[in-house]
Formats: C-alpha cells, sequence, structure tokens
C-alpha cells in the first residue's frame, strides 16, 4: 500500500505545479459560480422551493457544484486522456508486466489529483460564494465530515467510470467517442447542470439510480443535510454499490484486455 500512497502524493505534487493553470481554474469556476448562481436566483424567485430546496441551498448547490467540478472529474480530464495514449500506442504492455496493479495505480494516481483540485480549485470558489451569497453552510463539523466521505466515494465511482472509458480503446484504439459520451453523460446525469430532483416522472428516478449522480447530487444533499440519521448509510451504500460494481467490471475488463495483449505479445 505504500507505493499507492507514493503515486497519490506524487500525483498531487505534479498537479501542484501548475499554478497558472490552477489560478486560471479557480477564476473559471468563479466566474461560472456568479453567472449559475445568478440564473438560480431568477429560478428560485419565480418558484421556490423548487426541487425540495429553499435559495440558499439552491445557491449552495451552485458553488458545491463548482467546487466539485475538478474534483470528481464530472466533465472529464485526469488520468484517462493518458491511460488511452498508452493502450493505443502499445506503452500499455510494459505497465502490465511492472509488479504493481493497474487498476490501483491509477486509482492512486487520480485520488491524489482530486486530493489537490478539492484544496486547489474547490476551497476558494465556495469561499468566494459564502461572502457574496447567503449559503446554507452545515453549523456542525460532523455534517463537514459526512460531506468529505461522500465526495471521497464519488471521486472513486467518477474514476472507476473514466476507466472503463480508457479501457475501451483496447478494442476502439481511439476512446475518445467513449470520453465524449462520458463526459455528456457526466454533465448531464451528475447534476452539474440541474439539481436531479428537478428531473421529472421516470427520468428524474433514473437519473438518480445512476452512478453519475454519486459525483455531485448525492455529496450536495449530503451537505445539505437531506440524509439524517440512517438514511446518510443508505447514500454511502448507493456509493459505495456503484464504485464496488465499477471498480469489479474494470477489473474483469482489465483481465481481458491482459490476456489479449499477452497472446498478441506472443
Amino acid at each position: 500500500m505504500r507505493l499507492y500512497a507514493v503515486v497519490a502524493a506524487g500525483q498531487f505534487r505534479r498537479y501542484a505545479t501548475y499554478r497558472t493553470a490552477t489560478a486560471a481554474g479557480v477564476f473559471t469556476n468563479t466566474v461560472f459560480g456568479f453567472i449559475l448562481a445568478y440564473t438560480y436566483v431568477a429560478l428560485w424567485d419565480e418558484r421556490p422551493q423548487l426541487g425540495g430546496y429553499d435559495m440558499s441551498q439552491a445557491l449552495s448547490y451552485v458553488w458545491l457544484g463548482q467546487a466539485l467540478l475538478m474534483t470528481c472529474s464530472m466533465m472529464g480530464g485526469g488520468f484517462e486522456d493518458e491511460l488511452i495514449e498508452r493502450i493505443r500506442t502499445g506503452d500499455i504492455a510494459v505497465d502490465l508486466y511492472r509488479p504493481a496493479d493497474l487498476q490501483l495505480w491509477w486509482l492512486a494516481g487520480d485520488l491524489g489529483r482530486a486530493a489537490f483540485h478539492l484544496l486547489g480549485r474547490g476551497i476558494v470558489p465556495m469561499l468566494v460564494g459564502s461572502l457574496a451569497f447567503e449559503l446554507a453552510l452545515p453549523s456542525s463539523p460532523g455534517v463537514w465530515v459526512a460531506f468529505l466521505v461522500s465526495v471521497g466515494l464519488g471521486v472513486v465511482v467518477s474514476f472507476a467510470i473514466r476507466y472503463l472509458v480508457a479501457l475501451s480503446a483496447f478494442w476502439l484504439l481511439d476512446g475518445a467517442g467513449t470520453a465524449q459520451m462520458a463526459w455528456l453523460a457526466g454533465m448531464f446525469f451528475s447534476g452539474m447542470l440541474l439539481p436531479l430532483t428537478l428531473f421529472p416522472g421516470v427520468l428524474g428516478d433514473v437519473a438518480r439510480a445512476l452512478p453519475w449522480s454519486s459525483l455531485l447530487q448525492v455529496p450536495v444533499d449530503v451537505f445539505l443535510g437531506k440524509y439524517p440519521g440512517w438514511e446518510l448509510a443508505r447514500a454511502y451504500a448507493f456509493q459505495a454499490g456503484w464504485a464496488l460494481a465499477l471498480l469489479l467490471v474494470g477489473r474483469m475488463v482489465q483481465s481481458v484486455a491482459t490476456r489479449r495483449v499477452v497472446v498478441q505479445g506472443g
């Protein structure tokens, strides 16, 4: 496990070196936060309690979305482009023969990336939003801890989805199309555009049941106290269930791809 801790720390340091890019990302997230916030203000003025949120909760949703956008990679980005390229060029064969688990290696790196973005690109927009608007901030430290746990589970679900996207390059050679579809699904079904509680009927039920809801909708609802008591355990179980299922599928696909590489190499 020490190896994977070192990989995570290395990825954290890697992203920390791009200070200008981080500053530009903070600025972009903050600007879009204001645009979305005033859009939500107009919408909630017309429809108070829309989706089960009051105005301050809706504004909190906006700024949490900006804080978690890169943390949970709702628009893609991170390791998958690099992994797709290694598969395309054949360099993945070297990785498969290394004395390290391929999935755990990339997961550790993605956790390091997510930790940096949560600190580097998440705190400042949230702080600016709290100064400019009245947000529904938890008063209990326990809620903050519960929120961070939910974010961590969301990051793992996000990784598992993107890992499967990257592995598709073993058969498609170019994973750009798959990555684009996953990016669109992530934006729509995570709740980044609008809270999933606003989706009507069957569409809303399906959207909330899909794994992408673990990236934003569930963590935000944990933050806003929508899961009291044992409901919080159910929210965690939902996220953990999707994380485990997708990681297992990724491991099975990885195993099939490994055999394919070995056969072709032989």
